[in-house]
């Protein structure tokens, strides 16, 4: 106990000595012992590092949930060191609403079939988003996050050594320096006898005192090596952040291509071909922006023609040797811009009428459609059929 209590009141006098030199230095009553510019130059990269990697962490966890009540689900869950629980994706979601709206709404409709068929893509579409989410958090923010609450944490319990380390440095400076200005004084005095004891202390203490700085500067100098082998560290800490941000762009256009994929496949289902989805040498309609179209071109993939997806039967139909139907035909209101995929469809204008007809063994989701001497497959879906 006794010992315990000389140790207690040692710490006391230290974290006292330690916080009088941090004061005085504040008000710049005290000298303060700096670093060497090269040291300082890795502080402040090891704190910009810090820095952008807690945002980078923090916005890529938006980017892959950007939930927030799911994000401190997940916190808590990973702090808890609890498996955290398989969520459905909106996309999954979204696909459950459509699959079930087109069992009330019939399954045999035109409506209800396109329902069914965009949710099996917004199902695949969830897939994919969430094999990305799973590999971005592994690849990614695992190692951002392990910066963080690992190296940097090392990091960080060193500084504050050093910073304890210079300001013992410091206040033993101060010391002998008071010792050595009280014992230059104590010379100028006349040697009486009297006067011979406090001499003899003044002596004692400056020698103490120049003990301890020497104690003291070489834990500093130590302590200061220390902490620059961690600080120098940061730069493979860099090598590694770069192989993960490599890893993270790959996953995130294996997502995309997925993504691209999956609509392209959905549109070729819906029986929508724009002209830049099958190479042509001319875009469709007119960019959207002023983005230079080389930038485009370059980055859109081109697909196989779509001729051999038309069934046999209809690819060998002349559509100019087709005569409507005994039946009659309808006359039908268009919905959507439709751009034609080859010279068997008909092209179609938002809101304009045209004759429409069935013939035979006909996929039920197209017609055949005439405007004017034109003639050609339309789909059903972009129509209104009108009585």
């Amino acid at each position: 106990m006794d010992f315990n209590m000389k140790k207690l009141a040692s710490d006391a006098g230290i974290f006292f000595t330690r916080a009088v030199q941090f004061t005085e230095e504040k008000f710049g009553q005290a000298e303060k012992t700096e670093l060497d510019a090269h040291f300082e130059n890795l502080l402040t990269r090891a704190d910009s590092t810090r820095n952008w990697t807690e945002k980078i962490l923090r916005q890529t966890e938006v980017l892959l949930q950007p939930n927030p009540s799911a994000r401190v689900e997940e916190f808590l869950y990973e702090k808890l060191d609890r498996k955290v629980p398989s969520r459905v994706t909106n996309g999954e979601l979204l696909a459950q609403y459509m699959a079930e709206a087109a069992s009330e709404l019939g399954p045999t409709t035109p409506y209800g079939k396109t329902l069914i068929k965009v949710a099996e893509a917004e199902k695949r579409l969830g897939g994919a988003e969430r094999d990305f989410i799973h590999t971005a958090s592994i690849n990614f923010l695992t190692p951002l996050r392990n910066f963080l609450e690992g190296d940097w944490k090392t990091i960080s319990k060193e500084r504050r050594l050093l910073q304890n380390r210079r300001l013992d440095l410091d206040a033993c400076k101060a010391r002998l320096k008071k010792a050595k200005a009280a014992e230059a004084k104590a010379t100028t005095v006349p040697d009486f006898q009297e006067t011979r004891p406090r001499n003899y202390i003044l002596s004692a203490s400056a020698s103490a005192a120049e003990q301890e700085l020497r104690v003291a500067q070489t834990e500093f100098d130590r302590q200061a090596e220390v902490t620059r082998l961690l600080l120098e560290g940061i730069s493979s800490t860099h090598v590694n952040h770069l192989r993960c941000l490599h890893e993270f762009i790959e996953s995130q256009t294996t997502y995309y291509a997925q993504c691209y994929r999956h609509m392209l496949d959905l549109q070729k289902q819906l029986g929508r071909f724009p002209g830049t989805f099958v190479g042509t040498t001319e875009p469709a309609s007119p960019p959207l922006s002023s983005t230079s179209p080389t930038t485009s071109a370059a980055t859109m993939p081109v697909v196989p023609s779509v001729a051999g997806l038309v069934p046999p039967g209809e690819a060998a139909l002349c559509l100019e040797e087709v005569a409507p139907p005994a039946s009659g035909t309808r006359k039908a209101r268009v919905l959507y811009d439709y751009e034609a995929a080859d010279s068997s469809e008909l092209a179609l204008l938002a809101d304009e009428l045209i004759t429409v007809y069935s013939l035979p063994g006909m996929d039920p989701d197209w017609l055949i459609g005439e405007r004017g001497n034109k003639k050609g497959k339309v789909p059903v879906t972009y129509l209104e059929l009108l009585s």
